[in-house]
C-alpha cells in the first residue's frame, strides 16, 4: 500500500446505489481533437463466493491520426504472478476493409520478476505481457481481449472494483458487467452510466453502460487536484467504512511491528544517551529515513502486508509499509506510542463516497503524544514536517481511528527564506559582492538536499554556470552549513565577482533581483500567481520570502530613478517593497508573505491572488536608472 501500489482493488455492507446527474456541456463547445477512439470498452467480471474473481476485458481502439499509431500498436498489461493469471483470448488488427490480422505469438513478450534460481522474488513478482499489433494504419482498429484470474483476494473476505472514463475521450460503447453472489453485501456508486440489475440462481448481475461518442475539447491544464468522482464511472466495495479498511490493513500489518531483542538493542544504539522522548523520536525517525532505502513491495498480498522486520533490517530496504513498521517498532522499544496511518500521496484530497482501498496508497506514522505525523520514506523531510504530497489529506489511523481526520496542511509560518545581497559596482561596470541566504522549513530541507552530495569543485562550477546563464562571466565561492542533518535552519554565504554587471560608460538601467538561484525567491511566488486561472481546485501552499539588496554605486555614477515603494495586501497575500537612497547606496527591502491556508485553493481564491500578483510583478520588474 505504497506510492506505486495503485493496483490495489481488494475491497461489505448494505447495498447502496448513488447515481450522479450527468454534466451537460454546451452544444456550441469546441469538439475535441482526437487521435483515437474507443470503439468498445467491455469488462465482464465474475466474483466467486470466496471473493476470488475472473475478469474478461475487451478493448477495441480505432486509430484516427498518424501520431497515435506508435502508442496504439503496442499494449501492455501487468499482474501479480503469485495471485493472478492472465490469458490472451484475442489480439488482432481489424483493417478498414474488414480484414482481420491476428497478432502472432511471436508478437507477444513476457517479462517476469522472479528470484534467482528457485528462490522467491524479493520485492516484486510482477509479470508484464506486451502484445504488438501487426499492420496498424490510420482507420484501423486494434482489438485486445484477455482474461485475468485472481486466485487470492488482496484482503481476506473483501472485494472492490472501480473505474472512471474521461469526458475528453471518445467512447462509443462502454459496458461493465459485474456478476456477484446475491448474498454479497456491498456499497456501490455509478456516475453518468445507465444501469440494469437482475438476479438469477443466487447471483446478482449489475450491468452499466456509458457512451461519449462526441467529446468536447478539454481546456484543463492543471490536474494537481483530482476527483475521480467528477468523471463518469463506478465504484463497488464490500468494505462498510474507511475505518474497516484501516482495521483490516492493521490485522496483518500491526503484528509485524513486534519489539524483538534486536529492535530494542537497535533503538538503544540510535538514541544513545538522549533522555527526552521527543528527541528520541526524532533520532529514530531520522535513522529510518536515512538508513532504510526505498523499494516497492509488489508481491501478491505483500502489496498490502509489510515484510518481517528482520528482513527489512537485514537488507536496509523497504517500501512505505516497511518503513512505517520498522519505525513503529523502534518507537515502541523506547515507550513512544505510535500507529501506522493510511493516506493518499497523489492528487487526491478527498475520499470517495464508497469506501475504496484505492483512495489511499501510502503509509506513514502518527505519534499521538505529540499530535505529529511523520513520513520516513522522505529522506529529506525534517522531523515534525510532512512532504507536500501527504499534507492536508484525509488520513486513516490504523489504531485509534478518528472520523474525518486529516494530516496538517503545509504551514506557511515554517517555510521561510531570507536573502541579503550586497553588490559593490565598480566604475568599469563589473561588480563584487556577497549574498547571505538563511532558510527554514522545507526551504531549508530542499536546499540541504541540493548540496548534500556535491563536491567543492562542483559548487564552483555551479556558480560559473549560474553566471553564464545570465550572460555574465564570473566566479565565486560558497561557505555553507553542513547539509547532512535533516532538521533545523540552513544558511549559506556566497562571495562573488561578475564581469560587465552593468553597461559602462554611459547611461543604463539594471533590474533589481536575486543574483543566485534559491528555493523560494519572491519572483517564483508571483510567477505562479499570474498563471491563467482554471475553473477547478488546484494545489497551493504559502510561505515567506524576504529579499534585501544594497547596491553600492561608484562615485562617478549617478542614480537617476528608482522604483516606487509598494504596499499591497489581500487574499492571504501581503507584499511590501521599499527603495531608499542613502549616500551612494540604493537599499531595497522586499517582503512577500503568503498565508494561504491549506493545500487546495479554489478558483475564486486563485483569481483574487492573481489580481494582486499582476500588480506586484510590475514592481518586481521595475529598474534602477543611472548615468
Amino acid at each position: 500500500m505504497c506510492k506505486d501500489d495503485r493496483n490495489l482493488l481488494g475491497i461489505v455492507s448494505v447495498l447502496l446505489l448513488v447515481t450522479l446527474p450527468a454534466l451537460v456541456m454546451a452544444d456550441d463547445s469546441e469538439p475535441a481533437d482526437l487521435n483515437m477512439r474507443y470503439v468498445r470498452y467491455h469488462i465482464d467480471q465474475t466474483v466467486n463466493d470466496d471473493l476470488t474473481h475472473v475478469q474478461r476485458i475487451e478493448v477495441a481502439k480505432k486509430v484516427l491520426k498518424e501520431r497515435a499509431i506508435k502508442r496504439i500498436k503496442k499494449t501492455t498489461i501487468s499482474f501479480s504472478t503469485s495471485i493472478q493469471h492472465a490469458e490472451v483470448l484475442e489480439a488482432y488488427t481489424l483493417k478498414q476493409d474488414g480484414r482481420r490480422i491476428d497478432a502472432p505469438k511471436t508478437n507477444f513478450q513476457v517479462r517476469i520478476n522472479k528470484g534467482a534460481k528457485e528462490n522467491a522474488p524479493v520485492f516484486s513478482d510482477r509479470t508484464t505481457l506486451t502484445v504488438v499489433f501487426p499492420e496498424v494504419e490510420v482507420g484501423d482498429t486494434v482489438v485486445f481481449y484477455y482474461q485475468l484470474t485472481q486466485t487470492e483476494p488482496m484482503f481476506p473476505g473483501q472485494f472492490s472494483a472501480s473505474s472512471w472514463f474521461s469526458r475528453a475521450q471518445a467512447y462509443d460503447d462502454v459496458y461493465i458487467r459485474l456478476d456477484v453472489p446475491e448474498s454479497l453485501r456491498a456499497h456501490y456508486q455509478t456516475r453518468q452510466m445507465t444501469e440494469k440489475v437482475t438476479t438469477k440462481n443466487g447471483r446478482r448481475i449489475l450491468e452499466w453502460r456509458f457512451k461519449n461518442s462526441d467529446p468536447k475539447k478539454n481546456e484543463r491544464q492543471d490536474y494537481s487536484v483530482w476527483d475521480s468522482e467528477s468523471e463518469p464511472g463506478f465504484a463497488f466495495s464490500t468494505f462498510e467504512s474507511y475505518q474497516q479498511i484501516a482495521e483490516t490493513y492493521g490485522l496483518r500489518a500491526t503484528p509485524k511491528a513486534e519489539v524483538t531483542e534486536r529492535v530494542s538493542k537497535l533503538a538503544a544504539e540510535i538514541v544513545g544517551d538522549e533522555t527526552d522522548t521527543r528527541e528520541q523520536a526524532r533520532l529514530l525517525y531520522e535513522w529510518v529515513a536515512t538508513k532504510i532505502s526505498y523499494a516497492g513491495n509488489c508481491i501478491g498480498v505483500g502489496a498490502v502486508v509489510p515484510h518481517d522486520i528482520f528482513f527489512i533490517l537485514d537488507n536496509r530496504m523497504g517500501d512505505c509499509k516497511d518503513h512505517a513498521t520498522v519505525l513503529q517498532a523502534l518507537l515502541s522499544a523506547k515507550g513512544i506510542r505510535s500507529t501506522q496511518a493510511l493516506v493518499n500521496s497523489g492528487r487526491v484530497y478527498k475520499l470517495q463516497k464508497v469506501p475504496m482501498v484505492s483512495s489511499v496508497n501510502h503509509v506513514i506514522n502518527y505519534l499521538p503524544d505529540y499530535d505529529l505525523f511523520v513520513d520516513s520514506t522522505s529522506t529529506d523531510t525534517p522531523f515534525g514536517l510532512l512532504p507536500f504530497s501527504v499534507s492536508d489529506k484525509p488520513v486513516l489511523l490504523v489504531d485509534g481511528y478518528q472520523e474525518n481526520m486529516k494530516t496538517p496542511a503545509t504551514s506557511p509560518a515554517v517555510h521561510q527564506q531570507r536573502m541579503k545581497s550586497v553588490v559593490n559596482i565598480v566604475s568599469d561596470g563589473s561588480a563584487t559582492g556577497e549574498i547571505e541566504l538563511n532558510l527554514d522549513g522545507m526551504s531549508a530541507a530542499n536546499t540541504r538536499k541540493g548540496f548534500r552530495h556535491i563536491t567543492a569543485d562542483q559548487e564552483e562550477k555551479w556558480l560559473e554556470k549560474v553566471f553564464r546563464s545570465e550572460g555574465y562571466l564570473g566566479s565565486g565561492s560558497i561557505e555553507k552549513d553542513d547539509p547532512s542533518p535533516l532538521h533545523g535552519p540552513y544558511g549559506m554565504k556566497v562571495t562573488f565577482e561578475k564581469k560587465s554587471f552593468i553597461h559602462r560608460p554611459g547611461a543604463g538601467a539594471f533590474r533589481i533581483g536575486p543574483l543566485l538561484p534559491s528555493d523560494a525567491p519572491i519572483q517564483d511566488y508571483i510567477t505562479s500567481m499570474v498563471e491563467p486561472v482554471e475553473d477547478v481546485d488546484t494545489a497551493c501552499s504559502g510561505g515567506k520570502s524576504v529579499e534585501e539588496y544594497s547596491y553600492v554605486l561608484p562615485h562617478d555614477m549617478e542614480l537617476l530613478a528608482k522604483p516606487e515603494d509598494m504596499a499591497i495586501e489581500g487574499a492571504y497575500i501581503k507584499y511590501t517593497a521599499t527603495y531608499k537612497v542613502e549616500g551612494n547606496t540604493l537599499k531595497v527591502v522586499r517582503v512577500l508573505e503568503d498565508q494561504t491556508p491549506g493545500n487546495v485553493c479554489s478558483p475564486k481564491l486563485v483569481e483574487a491572488q492573481r489580481a494582486l500578483g499582476l500588480q506586484i510583478i510590475k514592481n518586481l520588474n521595475s529598474q534602477a536608472v543611472y548615468k
